[in-house]
């Protein structure tokens, strides 16, 4: 919990100030975003004219019901999914401008991913797996940032093991190690810590926070447990494809009692 207790410390100075002074340049925006799948009666409207921005350099948690659209959030952000309307940036580039070629490469050179479920080659080693992104990009690893990466991640003793040496918290460390090995601007984690135990969902939680503390990273996960988001500088929370509320300098408690107002609404 240090990264937790110090973040807590610097902000706790000033809460009524926490607005201005939150960093200003945006990483990621959605705008006036829409998401329908099927059609006529099945028709499902997942998101439902949702605008929000990213700050750089600050941790931000996306929480909802279940199909309150909170994934479909982050895979239109991603580049993961296509809106049915409205524009996702990331940066200044407009995903809907992009060839398929060109979204591939920016997905590539400029986000990071942590999923669920890892997505871990296995058969290759937890450094060929972290270094993978870069492999398929034809582009060399910066050496120095990548050994500060597996030295803050405890992994430079199980470079050479295979995922099934792994443990299910080693394997997201190997995880998190991809997603920042290429620097990219802005890190993506969809339920990053839904398959782990509580000692590994610290680890993973304290790696996230460590990314925009100690590298200047930008984090945005979807998350369904108030205990994750209480890493993060920001939670906004989703119903029904809109967003309804949104906190900042959040607590495990603030986010329970959010969530409960939202599910007896």
């Amino acid at each position: 919990m240090t990264y937790r207790l110090v973040r807590m410390t610097s902000h706790a100075l000033d809460t009524d100030t926490a607005e201005s002074t939150a960093p200003t340049d945006v990483a990621a925006r959605a705008i006036d975003l829409t998401k329908v799948y099927g059609s006529g009666d099945t028709q499902v409207k997942a998101l439902d004219g949702v605008s929000v921005e990213f700050a750089k350099g600050e941790f931000t948690a996306i929480m909802g019901p279940s199909g309150s659209g909170k994934s479909t959030l982050m895979h239109c952000l991603a580049g993961l999914d296509s809106a049915s309307s409205g524009s996702v940036r990331i940066g200044e580039t407009d995903l809907s401008a992009l060839s398929d070629k060109q979204m591939t490469r920016l997905r590539r050179d400029r986000i990071g991913f942590v999923f669920q479920a890892f997505n871990l080659v296995p058969t290759l080693t937890a450094l060929e797996n972290i270094t993978l992104p870069l492999d398929i990009a034809g582009r060399k690893p910066d050496q120095d940032w990548l050994d500060t990466v597996l030295k803050r991640l405890g992994l430079t003793d199980r470079l050479t093991h295979r995922p099934s040496e792994l443990s299910g918290g080693q394997q997201q460390r190997v995880a998190c190690a991809r997603a920042l090995a290429g620097k990219p601007e802005i890190i993506f984690g969809d339920e990053p810590t839904g398959n782990l135990d509580s000692r590994a969902s610290e680890e993973v939680l304290n790696i996230l926070r460590a990314a925009v503390d100690e590298f200047g990273q930008t984090v945005v996960i979807v998350t369904h447990e108030p205990h994750a988001a209480g890493y993060a500088d920001r939670v906004i929370f989703l119903a029904d494809g809109r967003i309804v509320n949104e906190l900042r300098d959040p607590t495990s408690e603030s986010v329970l009692d959010r969530m409960k107002a939202l599910e007896q609404a």
